[in-house]
C-alpha cells in the first residue's frame, strides 16, 4: 500500500501512483487472490434537479447504502465544506471529472445566494481537498455588482432569504462538460439576470457567455416584458436535446408584473430561441412559475410539463391565460405552445384563496400499464393529489374534476414539495401530513404507508439498488432523516439522534438531498454537508 502526505506528494504524481497501483493489483500477481483489484469507479451521476427529466428523484443505482447501515451507529455526518452563503439549489454529482493538473476526481457542485458556484471533492475534504477544486463568484463589488439584498427583493418573512444571487439548481451537461447557472445580481442600481455556461473542470466560461436575460410578449393591451426586479427563477433549469429552458415566477410578493415566463436557450451558442408567457393578456400578471423549486418536467418527446400558481385563467373560452393550472408545451416551428392543459373545477376559489396549485413540483410516471400509461402526478397547496393522462389532459371542467385519471381531496396536506417515484411507489410529503407513500396500480393511487405527522418536511429523494434497498431521504427543518421505503413507520435514521453533531444548521425552503456512490449531500447555510457511512 502506497502512503504518502497530502502536503508533500503533487496531485498529478499522487494519480500515477493510484493508477499504477491498479493496474499493478490486476496484472502484477501481488493483488487479491484472482487478481481482484480496486472497485468499479462509480457510474452514477446527478446532473439535474430531482435526478431525470421526469423529476422522479430516484438514484436506483446505490449499492452502499442499505436498509441495514443506514442507522445511527454506523451512518452519520462525515464532513462539511464551507462556502459563502446558503445554498438553495440542489446538488450535482459527476464522477470522474478529469481536472487540469489535478487528475480525476468525484465532484460535487454547490451554488450559493451570494452567487458563487463551488466544486468540491465529492469523498474526502482532507489536505488538498480541504479547498474546492475551483470556485467561481459573479460579484464584482468594486464594479459595483452585488448580490440583491432582500430589502430590495421584498418579501423576506416568506423566503426568510437574507439576499438573493444563484436560487435555482443548475444544471450539467456531461457531453460538453458544462453547467449552466442562473444568476442574479445588482448592478449600480439596475437589475441583472444572466446564464452562465461553465466547465466543470474549470469554472471558465463557455460559449462566449453569460449571456443577459430579458424577453417580451405581445399582449392584449400592448407589449409584456420580463421584469428583472419582480421575477425570480425558483424552478430548477432543465436540459432538453441541445436546449435550456428557464423559468420564472415571483420574489414571493403578489405585487409586480409577475408573469410566469419559460424561455429556451440554445445550449451551444446561450441564444434565446424561443419565449412563453403564462398570462399575456392580463395587466397584472400572476401565473407564476416556481414549484417548491422544482424544475419543469420533459418527457422523451420533449414535452415540457409544469404548474402555474394564482392569477387569471380564460383558456376554457378561448384566452391565453393559465392560472393555477398543470401545464403542457410542445416546441414547433412557431416556438413553444401549449398542446394540452389540466384546470381544476375549483379553480377561482384556489385563486380567491391564495391557495394556488403552483406550489407543487410534478413527477413523470414511467409507463404504466392500462389504459393510461403515461401518467403525471401533482399536488398544490390544497393537498389534494392530481392523477392526470399526458396523451389527454382533460382541460377544465366546471362542476368537478372527473375528467382526469383520479383526484384524491385533501389527501397530503398542504404541499410545498414534489413528488417521487420508486418502484411502483409514489411518495408525497405535504406540511403537517408528513411523508407518504401510494401504490400505483393501473393508474389510480392507494395509500400504502405514512411516516406520522409532522411540520416542515422538504422534498423526499430516494436511493434504491435496483427494486431493493430501497430509501426515502428528506429534510425536516435541520435535520437529515432516512425512511425504509417500503414501511415509512420504519425511521432508519435521523441526524437528530447524533444530537449536534449531525444537524445541519438552517437549511433553505424545499432543500432536495442528492445521493450518490455511498454519500448523501445536503446544502444549508455557509456548508454543504456530507453523510455517509461513519
Amino acid at each position: 500500500m502506497f502512503k504518502y502526505s497530502s502536503h508533500a506528494v503533487s496531485r498529478p504524481f499522487l494519480a500515477s501512483l493510484i493508477l499504477l497501483a491498479a493496474v499493478c493489483a490486476n496484472s502484477c500477481g501481488g493483488g487479491t487472490p484472482g487478481g481482484v483489484g480496486l472497485p468499479p469507479p462509480p457510474t452514477v451521476a446527478v446532473l439535474t434537479q430531482h435526478n431525470d427529466n421526469g423529476r422522479t428523484g430516484l438514484n436506483a443505482k446505490e449499492t452502499i447504502l442499505t436498509t441495514a447501515n443506514v442507522k445511527v451507529s454506523t451512518f452519520g455526518k462525515l464532513f462539511a465544506q464551507p462556502v459563502d452563503g446558503l445554498i438553495v439549489g440542489q446538488p450535482l454529482y459527476v464522477p470522474q471529472v478529469a481536472l487540469p493538473g489535478l487528475g480525476k476526481h468525484n465532484v460535487v457542485y454547490a451554488v450559493t445566494q451570494h452567487d458563487s458556484v463551488y466544486a468540491f471533492d465529492a469523498d474526502d475534504n482532507t489536505g488538498s481537498n480541504a479547498a474546492p477544486l475551483w470556485s467561481v463568484s459573479f460579484l464584482n463589488v468594486a464594479a459595483g455588482a452585488t448580490t440583491v439584498p432582500i430589502s430590495d427583493q421584498g418579501c423576506g418573512p416568506t423566503t426568510k432569504f437574507t439576499e438573493i444571487g444563484i436560487l435555482p439548481t443548475p444544471v450539467i451537461d456531461t457531453a460538453t462538460g458544462t453547467i449552466y447557472v442562473h444568476a442574479k445580481t445588482k448592478e449600480n442600481g439596475n437589475y441583472v439576470h444572466r446564464l452562465h455556461a461553465l466547465d466543470i473542470a474549470t469554472g471558465q466560461e463557455k460559449f462566449g457567455g453569460p449571456t443577459v436575460i430579458a424577453a417580451s410578449v405581445a399582449g392584449r393591451l400592448g407589449t409584456v416584458n420580463f421584469d428583472n426586479l419582480s421575477q425570480m427563477e425558483r424552478p430548477a433549469l432543465l436540459l432538453v436535446g441541445g436546449t435550456v429552458y428557464l423559468s420564472f415566477g415571483s420574489s414571493g410578493c403578489d405585487g409586480g408584473p409577475v408573469h410566469g415566463w419559460v424561455m429556451a436557450y440554445d445550449a451551444r451558442t446561450l441564444k434565446q430561441t424561443v419565449v412563453f408567457n403564462t398570462s399575456p393578456d392580463d395587466p397584472e400578471g400572476r401565473n407564476a412559475i416556481w414549484q417548491a423549486g422544482a424544475g419543469p418536467a420533459a418527457d422523451a418527446s420533449g414535452n415540457l410539463y409544469f404548474e402555474t400558481a394564482n392569477g387569471p385563467f380564460d383558456a376554457a373560452s378561448g384566452g391565453r391565460d393559465y392560472g393555477d393550472s398543470f401545464m403542457k408545451l410542445t416546441m414547433g416551428t412557431s416556438g413553444l405552445t401549449v398542446a394540452d392543459y389540466f384546470t381544476p373545477f375549483n379553480q377561482q376559489f384556489l385563486r380567491a384563496n391564495d391557495i394556488d396549485l403552483g406550489s407543487s413540483g410534478l413527477v413523470l410516471l414511467p409507463d404504466q400499464p392500462g389504459a393510461h400509461p403515461h401518467l403525471v402526478v401533482g399536488s398544490g397547496k390544497e393537498g389534494s393529489v392530481y392523477v392526470v393522462d399526458r396523451d389527454n389532459m382533460g382541460h377544465y371542467n366546471a362542476v368537478d374534476n372527473s375528467q382526469i385519471v383520479q383526484f384524491l381531496d385533501h389527501t397530503v396536506g398542504s404541499m410545498f414539495s414534489s413528488p417521487a417515484y420508486w418502484n411502483g411507489t409514489v411518495y408525497l410529503a405535504g406540511q403537517v401530513n408528513g411523508l407518504q407513500s401510494f401504490s400505483i396500480r393501473n393508474g389510480l393511487l392507494t395509500p400504502a404507508s405514512q411516516a406520522g405527522p409532522t411540520c416542515c418536511m422538504h422534498v423526499p429523494s430516494i436511493s434504491a439498488n435496483g427494486t431493493s434497498e430501497g430509501i426515502v431521504w428528506i429534510v425536516d427543518s435541520n435535520t437529515l432523516d432516512a425512511f425504509d421505503a417500503i414501511d415509512l413507520t420504519h425511521k432508519l435514521y435521523t441526524s437528530k439522534q447524533a444530537g449536534t453533531r449531525d444537524l445541519l444548521g438552517t437549511t433553505a425552503h424545499f432543500n432536495v438531498p442528492t445521493i450518490a456512490n455511498g454519500k448523501v449531500y445536503v446544502g444549508a447555510d455557509l456548508q454543504l454537508a456530507v453523510y455517509g457511512l461513519l
